[in-house]
Parts: C-alpha cells; sequence; structure tokens
C-alpha cells in the first residue's frame, strides 16, 4: 500500500484537526442538541483535554469513556488523541460485570462516564483509576466533576511528540474464548487510508470538507467512536444524536440537510417503518452507506425506492477500522440482482484473498476464508499476542474469519461465517461467551449457542441445553439468568432443551447441525 504522490508525511488526528482549524476555523464541527462548536472552540476544548490528561498520564496510557454519544464524547475523544493517549470506549449496553472486565483489561488510568450512565458505576466494585462526569449533578461524592477536571488546563497544544503510528482505539470485540479482546488501531491506520482514498478518483467515496454526516450509532463500536474520529478527519459538520431515533434521524435529514447517512440494515428498516418516512423529504441526501451485517434485498430495494439517493454497502471490521471493502452505487442496480447479494470490491489500497484449509489461496468461485490486507489493519490486541500472531500474518495479512469466495471480477460474496459469532442488529455475539454464562445455572449441565434468523435483527441467539436429572425445563428462568449477568442483545431470545449436544470426536460442539434446521431454505448461513 503506497502513499499517493505528494502525500509522504501520514499526520495525527491532532495535526490533521490544526489544517482545519487553518482552513475553516470558523465553521461548524458539532451539534448536539441545541449545542454547536467550530472548529476554532473545539481546537481549544480538545487541547485543554490533552493538557488535563498529559499532567497526570503518561503518553500511551488508556483512557476509558463509558456513556452514549455526545459532542463532550467526542472532544475527549479528539483530546485523548491530542495527548497520544488511547481511548477505549465501551458500550453502554453490557453488563457491569463485563464493563468492569474491560476497565480492569484496559489498565483504564482515568475513566469519563456521562450522567445517564453513572449508577452504573458502583456496581463495578473498587475502581483504581479516577472517575470523571461530563455533566450534570455528581452521582459520587469521590469523583471529578468535568468542568472542575478541566478547569485549570491551558488551550495551548500539548507538549507531547508521538508519531502517527501511535495507537489512538481500543475497542473491545467479543471473544471466541469467552472474553472480549481490545482491538488496537493507531492514527495513521485512519489519516494514512484517508489520503489514499483522496488520491483516488471514486467521488462517493469522498467526504468534502463542511459536508454534514450523521452520528447515532453507538460510541462503543467502531461506527461510532472510529466514525467520529473520520469525520472530524474529512472536515464534516457531524449531527450527533445520544442513540439512534427514527423519527430523529428523519429530522436531521430534512432540518440539517444531511448529505451522508451510514446506518446498519436493522436500523434502515425502523427508519423506513417510521410513520413520517412517507412524508420526509430524502432530497438532501446523496449517497446512504449500509453495512455490518448483511441487508435483505427485499430490505434494499424499498431503501432504493423511499430515500431516492445512491446507495453503497460496506464490509470491515472493528479490527480494519470498518470500510475496506465497498459495493457502489452503479452495482446497486435491480437489473443485476446477483450483484445485491454481493459484499463489493476491494476499496482503493485493499489487497483481498480467499485462502483455503489446506493453507493455498482458491481461486475464483470456490469458498474459503476471506483475508484482508489494508493500510487500516489494526497493530494488533491489546495483551493478546497469540490472538495477534492467529489474526495477523507478519506481511500484513488479516484472517476476517469469514466464509466468502471472489468472482472473476473481484465481488466478494460472504458466505458464512468460520467463527461462530452471530450478528444481531449488527451486534457482535459470541456463543463461548454466552454460553460460559448459562453453564452457571444451577440445571444446566451443557449448552450451546446459536444464531438462527430473526426479521427484524437479521439473526437472534438462540441457546441449546443439557438439563440435569429431574430438571423441570424453565427457559424463562435461565434467559433470566443470563440476562443478570450479561448485556440484553447477547441473551437468548429463545431456548430448545434437549437430550445430548451433538459433538465430533474430539468433543467439538457440532454447531453447524445444530443450525441448519433453522436456516433451511435460506441461500446463505447469514441473515
Amino acid at each position: 500500500m503506497n502513499i499517493p504522490a505528494g502525500h509522504t508525511t501520514i499526520p495525527t488526528f491532532g495535526e490533521a484537526i490544526g489544517q482545519h482549524v487553518r482552513d475553516r476555523g470558523t465553521q461548524v464541527a458539532l451539534r448536539y442538541g441545541e449545542r454547536s462548536t467550530t472548529y476554532v472552540e473545539l481546537d481549544a476544548l480538545t487541547n485543554r483535554i490533552a493538557n488535563a490528561l498529559s499532567a497526570r498520564s503518561r503518553l500511551g496510557e488508556r483512557i476509558a469513556y463509558l456513556g452514549k454519544n455526545s459532542d463532550l464524547a467526542v472532544a475527549i475523544t479528539l483530546g485523548v488523541a491530542k495527548a497520544g493517549m488511547v481511548l477505549v470506549p465501551i458500550i453502554w449496553r453490557l453488563a457491569p460485570q463485563e464493563i468492569a472486565y474491560i476497565l480492569a483489561d484496559s489498565e483504564a488510568a482515568a475513566l469519563f462516564v456521562d450522567e445517564e450512565l453513572a449508577p452504573l458505576i458502583p456496581q463495578l466494585g473498587a475502581l483504581e483509576m479516577p472517575v470523571i462526569q461530563t455533566e450534570g449533578v455528581l452521582a459520587s461524592s469521590g469523583w471529578t466533576s468535568f468542568a472542575d477536571w478541566i478547569a485549570a488546563a491551558a488551550c495551548t497544544p500539548p507538549a507531547v511528540d508521538f508519531a502517527a503510528d501511535q495507537p489512538v482505539l481500543q475497542i473491545y470485540t467479543s471473544g471466541t474464548t469467552g472474553r472480549p479482546k481490545g482491538a488496537v488501531l493507531s492514527h495513521a491506520n485512519a489519516t494514512r487510508y484517508r489520503q489514499i482514498i483522496e488520491a483516488s478518483d471514486l467521488d462517493w467515496l469522498k467526504s468534502d470538507p463542511g459536508e454534514t454526516a450523521l452520528l447515532a450509532m453507538p460510541y462503543g463500536h467502531i461506527a461510532g467512536a472510529g466514525q467520529a474520529l473520520l469525520i472530524l478527519l474529512a472536515g464534516g459538520e457531524m449531527i450527533i444524536h445520544r442513540e439512534f431515533d427514527p423519527g430523529a434521524v428523519l429530522e436531521a435529514i430534512e432540518g440539517h440537510g444531511l448529505r451522508r447517512l451510514f446506518l446498519v440494515p436493522a436500523a434502515l428498516k425502523i427508519l423506513l417503518d417510521h410513520p413520517r418516512a412517507e412524508t420526509t423529504d430524502f432530497s438532501s441526501l446523496r449517497y446512504f452507506s449500509y453495512g455490518a451485517s448483511p441487508i435483505p434485498v427485499p430490505l434494499l430495494e424499498a431503501g432504493l425506492k423511499r430515500l431516492g439517493c445512491q446507495f453503497i454497502q460496506v464490509y470491515g471490521m472493528t479490527e480494519t477500522w470498518g470500510s475496506v471493502v465497498a459495493l457502489a452505487p452503479q452495482d446497486h442496480d435491480p437489473q443485476r440482482r446477483h450483484l445485491l447479494a454481493a459484499a463489493g470490491k476491494a476499496m482503493p489500497g485493499v489487497d483481498m484473498r480467499v485462502r483455503g484449509q489446506s493453507g493455498a489461496i482458491l481461486p475464483p468461485g470456490e469458498t474459503g476464508e476471506i483475508e484482508i490486507r489494508s493500510p487500516s489493519n489494526l497493530i494488533g490486541y491489546w495483551h493478546q499476542e497469540q490472538a495477534t500472531r492467529e489474526a495477523l500474518s507478519d506481511d500484513g495479512w488479516l484472517r476476517t474469519g469469514d466464509a466468502g469466495m471472489l468472482d472473476v471480477d473481484g465481488y466478494l460474496y460472504i458466505q458464512d461465517r468460520l467463527k461462530d459469532m452471530i450478528i444481531t442488529g449488527a451486534e457482535n455475539v459470541y456463543p463461548a461467551e454466552v454460553e460460559s454464562v448459562i453453564y452457571g445455572h444451577p440445571d444446566v449441565t451443557d449448552a450451546a449457542v446459536i444464531g438462527v434468523p430473526d426479521p427484524k435483527w437479521g439473526e437472534a441467539v438462540k441457546a441449546v441445553v443439557v438439563l440435569r436429572p429431574g430438571a423441570v425445563p424453565n427457559p424463562e428462568e435461565i434467559i433470566a439468568f443470563a440476562r443478570e449477568r450479561l448485556a440484553g442483545f447477547k441473551c437468548p431470545k429463545s431456548i430448545d432443551v434437549i437430550d445430548v449436544l451433538p459433538r465430533n470426536p474430539s468433543g467439538k460442539i457440532l454447531r453447524r447441525e445444530l443450525r441448519e434446521p433453522y436456516w433451511a431454505g435460506y441461500e446463505r448461513r447469514v441473515n
């Protein structure tokens, strides 16, 4: 992946924002409710955050954020980046013990929490790091308010020196072994890749400075904190919604003249089902991007008809800072229906291949594991050297864990997941994590968790359990037991009771055999 001619310097986010301040300092950078923040104001605020952090923490330390979307969340993210530290955004829907694990594993030096999530903190046990509440009346006398914490900090650029390969984000992804892993991404993963995109001739991939964009996806995801940084990198005007609300999205499209919108397929369906969708003026929208899970063709066709703009499908992962494969607008043609099932082609600067079980690189038309080499590939997994070696080759290829095939024209078709991951409403759920909780129920002696088709969320989590002798089946009680210990989206929506789980000779659960009856009649084993 060569840097385009004339682009030899890879900037950090702080340097990129500095350029925006010089070029368009009075332009609005953030809109959140009634508040608006220009790039000059954002630069000063994030310098103060960076200086306050640098006075107490060291270069490279992890700083956690637990909360929903807000302008302060974005400012904290950029301030952490300017300080040469690493933001750990935590999914607010997680259970307390899951949050406590991430805080401990990341060795966070400080925790920012918003007012709405503050009541969760006492449930985490004793915390070693200081807690800074972003807004509202302090929920605990031992905490610090954001206003007091930043009061003495200077608005001048922080006196720290680091290169663009410095880590900037650590986003936790559900783990196949039952514990989430921290995927570490650098400044250069985003800034280098943007240079390549800007040098391409694909206008539908480029965001113009000043272009309005909506942030509505949860902040703990790459589509949250990661997307926020990308919008700032492009010099955009970010309309921030605390969380996804279809009515508010429709209002933003009309009220702010949104030109670009990204939603996961489940959110698109909710948007189109909203009563106001039929009367909303979508004429400002030029591009609608969707991804994070496959989209049903009927939903895609309904979206094309109603939104009336160009559609772009994107495929990527937390580990690639999001999109690395895209189905271009010209490929969203109902007359070429077969392409609507494709994920798309590799984006500029991205190499893609498919590897078979024998290790050989497969020709077009054969299914194997998708591998990606991209400027945006993660540095590695935090404190997980073996997992990093298993995922990343020495020459930069990332194993995605997805099964797919390339056709002769370079279009990628995703067939299944080699990993057992379930994607429900674009949330990633790994069976091992859920199973480890269900095993703790006193009536359960064996358990397997699978994804089954769901018309709203794409997939739903189902548990198949074996009960101890004499136990009376009580699925609702097992689900309630799991809900006390896991985020709601990870909990099984249904439970089947069987006598014995199918296993191979080495004892591994045959998940594919369990899933098959539910997926009969589907062309792909993802929904």
